[in-house]
Protein backbone atom coordinates (compact mmCIF):
# COMPACT_ATOMS: atom_id res chain seq x y z
CA UNK A 1 0.00 0.00 0.00
CA UNK A 2 3.02 2.15 -0.24
CA UNK A 3 2.48 3.14 -3.56
CA UNK A 4 -1.17 3.32 -3.68
CA UNK A 5 -2.89 5.39 -5.18
CA UNK A 6 -0.61 5.80 -8.19
CA UNK A 7 0.86 9.41 -8.43
CA UNK A 8 0.40 12.29 -10.93
CA UNK A 9 1.89 10.57 -13.52
CA UNK A 10 -0.66 6.81 -13.48
CA UNK A 11 0.52 3.67 -12.20
CA UNK A 12 3.05 1.97 -14.64
CA UNK A 13 1.75 -0.60 -17.61
CA UNK A 14 3.92 -3.63 -17.83
CA UNK A 15 4.35 -5.23 -21.98
CA UNK A 16 3.95 -2.58 -24.57
CA UNK A 17 3.65 0.22 -22.66
CA UNK A 18 6.35 0.08 -20.41
CA UNK A 19 8.83 2.43 -22.34
CA UNK A 20 5.62 5.47 -21.08
CA UNK A 21 7.81 5.07 -17.55
CA UNK A 22 11.25 5.07 -17.91
CA UNK A 23 11.76 7.04 -15.00
CA UNK A 24 10.21 3.86 -12.76
CA UNK A 25 12.92 1.23 -14.14
CA UNK A 26 16.56 3.63 -13.52
CA UNK A 27 17.33 1.20 -10.34
CA UNK A 28 19.01 -2.52 -11.53
CA UNK A 29 17.72 -5.81 -10.52
CA UNK A 30 13.97 -4.82 -9.27
CA UNK A 31 11.39 -6.77 -8.11
CA UNK A 32 8.11 -6.58 -9.34
CA UNK A 33 4.99 -8.61 -7.97
CA UNK A 34 1.59 -8.61 -9.97
CA UNK A 35 -1.44 -9.66 -8.85
CA UNK A 36 -3.79 -11.50 -11.28
CA UNK A 37 -8.21 -12.42 -11.21
CA UNK A 38 -8.98 -15.73 -11.37
CA UNK A 39 -10.84 -15.39 -14.42
CA UNK A 40 -9.58 -14.50 -18.01
CA UNK A 41 -8.97 -11.59 -18.98
CA UNK A 42 -7.00 -12.15 -15.28
CA UNK A 43 -7.07 -8.36 -14.78
CA UNK A 44 -7.80 -7.05 -11.27
CA UNK A 45 -8.08 -2.73 -10.25
CA UNK A 46 -7.00 -1.87 -6.36
CA UNK A 47 -9.28 -0.51 -4.78
CA UNK A 48 -8.41 0.77 -0.61
CA UNK A 49 -11.94 0.74 1.11
CA UNK A 50 -13.01 1.94 4.16
CA UNK A 51 -16.32 1.28 5.94
CA UNK A 52 -17.47 2.37 9.14
CA UNK A 53 -20.73 0.68 10.76
CA UNK A 54 -23.87 1.62 12.08
CA UNK A 55 -26.50 -0.29 14.18
CA UNK A 56 -25.83 -3.02 17.21
CA UNK A 57 -22.71 -1.64 18.89
CA UNK A 58 -20.75 -5.12 18.64
CA UNK A 59 -21.66 -8.24 16.99
CA UNK A 60 -20.18 -11.48 15.41
CA UNK A 61 -19.96 -11.91 11.79
CA UNK A 62 -19.02 -11.01 8.51
CA UNK A 63 -19.25 -7.92 5.70
CA UNK A 64 -18.56 -8.33 2.56
CA UNK A 65 -18.95 -6.35 -0.91
CA UNK A 66 -20.37 -7.58 -3.42
CA UNK A 67 -19.14 -5.69 -7.39
CA UNK A 68 -21.83 -5.52 -9.84
CA UNK A 69 -20.62 -4.71 -13.41
CA UNK A 70 -23.13 -3.52 -16.53
CA UNK A 71 -23.12 -7.45 -18.28
CA UNK A 72 -24.42 -9.08 -14.99
CA UNK A 73 -20.99 -10.24 -13.94
CA UNK A 74 -20.60 -10.40 -9.64
CA UNK A 75 -17.42 -10.85 -7.56
CA UNK A 76 -17.66 -10.69 -3.47
CA UNK A 77 -15.34 -9.79 -1.56
CA UNK A 78 -14.88 -10.23 2.26
CA UNK A 79 -13.80 -6.90 3.76
CA UNK A 80 -13.48 -8.45 8.04
CA UNK A 81 -14.66 -11.16 9.79
CA UNK A 82 -15.33 -12.18 13.38
CA UNK A 83 -16.09 -9.43 16.16
CA UNK A 84 -17.71 -6.37 14.48
CA UNK A 85 -17.92 -3.03 16.22
CA UNK A 86 -19.73 0.01 14.96
CA UNK A 87 -17.16 2.28 16.22
CA UNK A 88 -14.43 1.13 14.26
CA UNK A 89 -13.73 1.80 10.62
CA UNK A 90 -12.87 -1.36 8.42
CA UNK A 91 -9.91 -0.48 6.45
CA UNK A 92 -8.77 -2.89 3.34
CA UNK A 93 -6.72 -3.39 0.12
CA UNK A 94 -8.89 -5.19 -2.66
CA UNK A 95 -7.34 -6.07 -5.82
CA UNK A 96 -11.34 -6.05 -8.05
CA UNK A 97 -11.65 -8.63 -10.63
CA UNK A 98 -14.69 -6.11 -12.10
CA UNK A 99 -13.02 -3.15 -13.99
CA UNK A 100 -14.13 0.69 -12.37
CA UNK A 101 -15.92 1.80 -15.37
CA UNK A 102 -17.96 -0.94 -16.04
CA UNK A 103 -19.43 -0.96 -12.33
CA UNK A 104 -23.21 -0.78 -11.64
CA UNK A 105 -23.28 -0.89 -8.05
CA UNK A 106 -21.41 -2.11 -5.10
CA UNK A 107 -23.91 -4.53 -2.48
CA UNK A 108 -22.65 -4.23 1.58
CA UNK A 109 -23.59 -7.69 2.74
CA UNK A 110 -23.96 -8.11 6.43
CA UNK A 111 -23.67 -12.24 7.39
CA UNK A 112 -24.50 -13.28 11.00
CA UNK A 113 -23.23 -15.42 13.36
CA UNK A 114 -25.04 -18.60 14.48
CA UNK A 115 -24.98 -17.02 18.04
CA UNK A 116 -26.56 -13.44 16.66
CA UNK A 117 -29.59 -12.03 18.21
CA UNK A 118 -32.42 -12.14 15.56
CA UNK A 119 -33.29 -8.43 16.06
CA UNK A 120 -29.51 -7.41 15.51
CA UNK A 121 -29.28 -5.02 12.81
CA UNK A 122 -26.01 -4.10 10.85
CA UNK A 123 -25.66 -1.77 8.03
CA UNK A 124 -22.88 0.54 6.34
CA UNK A 125 -23.22 4.68 8.01
CA UNK A 126 -20.18 4.96 5.20
CA UNK A 127 -18.29 3.35 2.45
CA UNK A 128 -15.54 4.82 1.02
CA UNK A 129 -13.34 3.53 -2.57
CA UNK A 130 -10.08 4.61 -3.46
CA UNK A 131 -9.63 3.67 -6.96
CA UNK A 132 -5.56 2.79 -7.38
CA UNK A 133 -4.81 4.04 -11.14
CA UNK A 134 -5.98 7.75 -10.56
CA UNK A 135 -6.63 8.35 -6.94
CA UNK A 136 -10.27 8.92 -7.72
CA UNK A 137 -13.03 8.11 -4.90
Amino acid sequence: GDCFPCSQGGCPMMGHYADRFSAKLERINQKYFLNTGADPPFATWRRKVFIKLSGVKKTRGDINLVFHDTEGNTKEYEIASGALSQDQVYTKYLDVEINPKNTKKIEFVWNKTVFTLLWARLGAETLTIIHGEDGHR
